[in-house]
């Protein structure tokens, strides 16, 4: 019985790391792929943060199961990364749209535009100024 469970962990842990290991691989070809820096950070934001998220999951439940040793090394790793990559995503976004950076010519909609309008920083005026 015991060697079923432990086939079954290795399993887990294993589809676990192969499924991190594809959602960083779709990540770093939305990077490549994607047209714009928001569609980019939409791809290095979610897909990454998922990816990293299952593979130091798979980290924390080996050395769980088969060292009985839980790390809060790990366990706060998950957290950091959950807390810092949405908020560093939407930073750079939103760093991209004030300094105007072009939408992707395709877009549909800019839902910004009205609620910034005035606000944007004007790079080539302030260098004009100085």
């Amino acid at each position: 019985m015991m060697e079923i469970v432990k086939v079954a962990a290795e399993t887990a842990i294993g589809l676990l790391v192969l499924l991190g290991a594809l959602l960083s691989a779709l990540s770093a070809f939305g990077l490549i792929r994607l047209p714009d820096v928001y569609l980019r950070a939409h791809a290095a934001t979610k897909s990454m943060t998922l990816g990293v998220f299952c593979v130091l999951s798979a980290t924390f439940f080996f050395f769980w199961y088969f060292d009985n040793y839980i790390s809060a090394r790990l366990l706060l790793g998950i957290l950091f990364v959950f807390i810092t990559a949405p908020v560093a995503g939407h930073l750079n976004g939103r760093a991209a749209y004030r300094t105007d950076v072009p939408l992707w010519e395709q877009s549909v909609q800019d839902e910004l535009e009205p609620l910034l309008k005035g606000k944007k920083v004007n790079h080539e005026a302030k260098d004009m100024m100085e």
